[in-house]
């Protein structure tokens, strides 16, 4: 399924498709034709003009884990190829958001975003001023992760996250802060030139290279891309101690990764490219390419919304095929009335300025996307059976197990 996953300052309608979970992101297929749709779900229409300016104070959800969540910024080269999306800039380089266990009350609280990544969201989204969004506000957002916090003794396993298609690595924030406090070492890798910016090394936070030329729409290309960004992440992180002040912290046998969107099959093709990646997770979105028998015999959990990936139905069919392939121990979930943002931290935000949601509450969709994921990573990278993914729970009746 060809998704449309351009960005665009659009009116009503692209919000409305979105809430109703036919949005972008490998949510529905759209025509040339047919009105664009947004690819954040805090897009919004230009409020009018006598509309009331909001105090936008975001904040995420605390983590429910015994660790707190510490936090530092690394900036990496890969000197082995030119970056894909501008080769006249150089060498591939990534900025990651590290995540660790952390010993609570230590460290100063850490911003959501740079100033220059919260102005380039801002100016994609075209947000309108009633929201009370600035990149102050949106840099201010509470995130519960905190710079310099003294870390946790021992081996962590690594988790790997990547944000949906156009979408900075931040957006994934809350899952990385649960999963940190949990006893997971989480790298939140930012693929420049894909999103609204990515501040690099250098101060410049350049912007999106490939989100406005349909010339340049190849996804299959994108995740091939993306796959090559995790595997150089991890071969940084596990090969001594110079891209990380902390990489002690890391257990190199243990090595999962989490997507959503395009950060999803980015998963899934991380894993069919590099063994080191133990298990993987694709929240709400397809594959490119779908994987082939025998590609992947590890676990593999699929979680996304009940109306987007049922099976015999939407991109649930392409889910299907997968399913069939995984040869390892898998999971297939679905979450009644969840967005495709749902799994991310853009819904909880757009409550908070004021903008429509879907019709599950943000906070339980993230409540359950944490606690499906974290339990998903116990069992298959620390050998900790949890009882959640046995089957239906009543305490989370909105999680369907499929097929």
């Amino acid at each position: 399924m060809k998704s449309n996953r351009r960005i665009s300052a659009v009116a009503a309608l692209a919000l409305a498709a979105l809430v109703t979970g036919t949005g972008p992101g490998f949510a529905a297929t759209t025509s040339p034709s047919a009105a664009p749709s947004a690819t954040h779900a805090f897009s919004a229409a230009p409020a009018a003009a006598t509309a009331p300016t909001r105090s936008f104070q975001g904040t995420l959800p605390a983590p429910t884990g015994r660790y707190a969540a510490g936090e530092s910024i690394i900036h990496l080269t890969d000197e082995s190829r030119p970056d894909p999306w501008v080769p006249s800039s150089g060498p591939r380089q990534l900025t990651v958001t590290m995540l660790y266990p952390a010993v609570p009350g230590t460290g100063t609280p850490a911003p959501y975003m740079t100033l220059g990544e919260a102005a380039g969201i801002i100016q994609r989204q075209k947000f309108p001023a009633s929201t009370g969004i600035t990149p102050q506000t949106l840099s201010d957002v509470t995130t519960h992760a905190f710079d310099g916090a003294r870390p946790q003794r021992g081996k962590h396993p690594l988790v790997v996250l990547s944000a949906a298609a156009e979408n900075p690595r931040m957006m994934l924030t809350s899952l990385a802060t649960e999963l940190a406090s949990h006893g997971y070492v989480v790298a939140l890798v930012g693929h420049t030139y894909e999103d609204s910016g990515e501040t690099l090394a250098d101060g410049r936070t350049p912007p999106c290279a490939i989100c406005d030329d349909p010339a340049r729409l190849d996804l299959p290309a994108e995740v091939a891309s993306r796959a090559r960004d995790v595997s150089f992440v991890i071969d940084q992180l596990t090969h001594g101690n110079s891209a990380w002040r902390l990489a002690h912290l890391i257990d190199r046998h243990e090595i999962g990764m989490a997507g959503h969107s395009l950060g999803g099959a980015t998963a899934a093709a991380a894993m069919i490219a590099d063994p080191r990646v133990r298990a993987g997770v694709d929240l709400d979105g397809t594959f490119f390419p779908t994987p082939l028998p025998g590609q992947i015999n590890r676990p593999f959990l699929l979680l996304g919304r009940a109306d987007g990936h049922t099976p015999g139905s939407g991109d649930g069919i392409v889910w299907g095929k997968a399913w069939d392939a995984l040869g390892g121990y898998r999971k297939w979930l679905t979450v009644a009335g969840a967005g495709h943002f749902s799994f991310a931290d853009h819904e909880l935000l757009a409550e908070e300025a004021g903008l429509p949601t879907s019709s599950l509450s943000p906070e339980r969709a993230v409540a359950i996307t944490r606690e499906y994921v974290t339990a998903f990573f116990d069992t298959s990278l620390k050998g900790i059976d949890s009882p959640l993914l046995d089957g239906p729970s009543p305490d989370n009746p909105e999680v369907v197990f499929q097929p």
